[in-house]
């Protein structure tokens, strides 16, 4: 199986962080690159105080917010993305974090990992990741599907260890990259909200543990 290991939720989210879920081709030995990522943006880009109205069915329960945010960046290469849809899963103040490695200065963006990398995260808003990944994820296929979840949950908070698979085609036999999405949510007594997302990509050097290939429920 070849999955892309190049740079990174999400390159893909990058060079550290450039658009990526976003070179397309599979690289020998590259950096990982998990759910689309976006690059770092000049300015903050201003986050609208309030949400869109959720469908009702997305933010019904848990195991509905997350097939609504794993399908609503999915699609066909020239299809657009419902980012109104994407907007209204986020609670105020929300992050999407991919986690990089840090690599020297001058190192080719697809040389092999070490093992020696410190590791780095950035956040984005969710309007800063429609804006840098947006573009990528319109222009080309990619469609992200959980296979496995482990999930903690106390009295209005979850903790959902996702793991994913991205292809670049919805009937591509295998992916060609895979991670984990560490996803925390909230009900507030009326709806489900996504906190956060911080994720990052399996690599040769961090290859998936065969317990995260599995749910708990």
């Amino acid at each position: 199986m070849k999955r892309r290991f190049a740079l990174p939720l999400v390159t893909l989210l990058f060079a550290a962080c450039a658009p990526a879920v976003l070179a397309q081709t599979p690289q020998p030995s590259p950096t990982p690159q998990a759910t689309p990522t976006p690059a770092a943006p000049a300015t903050a880009a201003p986050q609208a105080t309030t949400a869109p109205a959720a469908n009702p069915a997305d933010v019904a329960s848990v195991d509905s917010i997350l097939a609504a945010l794993y399908d609503v960046i999915s699609g066909p290469a020239g299809k657009k993305r419902d980012w109104n849809r994407f907007r209204s899963l986020f609670a105020p103040g929300a992050r999407l974090i991919p986690t990089f490695p840090r690599r020297p200065p001058g190192t080719a963006p697809d040389a092999p990992l070490t093992g020696k990398e410190e590791y780095g995260a950035r956040a984005f808003t969710p309007e800063e990741y429609i804006e840098r990944s947006g573009p990528f994820l319109e222009g080309q296929g990619f469609f992200e599907r959980e296979v496995a979840r482990r999930t903690e949950q106390f009295g209005h908070i979850v903790h959902a260890f996702s793991t994913y698979e991205g292809r670049h085609k919805a009937e591509d036999a295998k992916p060609f990259l895979r991670g984990i999405n560490s996803i925390q949510l909230m009900n507030d007594g009326k709806r489900w909200w996504v906190v956060t997302v911080f994720w990052e990509a399996e690599s040769p050097l961090t290859p998936l543990p065969e317990k995260y290939l599995k749910s708990d429920r």
